[in-house]
């Protein structure tokens, strides 16, 4: 399992593209939990805790890298997948790409009911997570045929998705 000096190193040292497949209705992280609360209230939301994701993505797109994210999700959308969509606005304008798939289609599609980093379409992180929905941490795949099956959903799923601002006023 890698943890968090050894995942967040991925993020540095990628040369082209990172991908990510969300396929969780949500995801607990101390850092979320008082933006979440006062997204879901309605009150103004305070993205500090979003500041240092915000700058890697605009260092990593400055120099020719690119984000791209599929979302997984149900209708109606949770409060937290609401949440999602809300700051997708602020990391789409950072310079990553993310998109959103409806959960029947994702299905319809054949595509991994797990979370999944790719990086260089060649480095395969495998998201684990517990019951309560924290991030245990990542598992680098290194069988050649599972990465290629993963650059398969990758695509699959990407081809299908809706983007942000489509997602957002439909």
């Amino acid at each position: 399992m890698l943890i968090d000096d050894g995942f967040g190193q991925l993020f540095r040292t990628f040369e082209h593209t990172a991908f990510r497949l969300e396929t969780r209705e949500e995801y607990k992280s101390a850092n979320e939990t008082e933006a979440l609360c006062q997204f879901v209230a309605g009150e103004p939301v305070d993205l500090g805790w979003f500041q240092n994701w915000l700058t890697m993505i605009r260092e990593a797109t400055a120099a020719g890298k690119h984000f791209r994210r599929v979302r997984v999700v149900s209708l109606p959308l949770t409060d937290y997948s609401r949440f999602g969509v809300f700051c997708a606005k602020f990391t789409n304008e950072a310079g990553e790409d993310i998109r959103y798939l409806e959960r029947h289609r994702a299905d319809a599609e054949g595509l991994p009911n797990h979370d999944y980093w790719l990086f260089d379409s060649r480095k395969l992180v495998r998201m684990h997570f517990d019951d309560e929905e924290n991030f245990l941490g990542g598992e680098i795949i290194e069988d050649p045929a599972v990465i290629v099956k993963h650059n398969y959903w990758r695509d699959a799923a990407w081809h299908h998705a809706v983007r942000r601002d489509d997602f957002a006023t439909e």
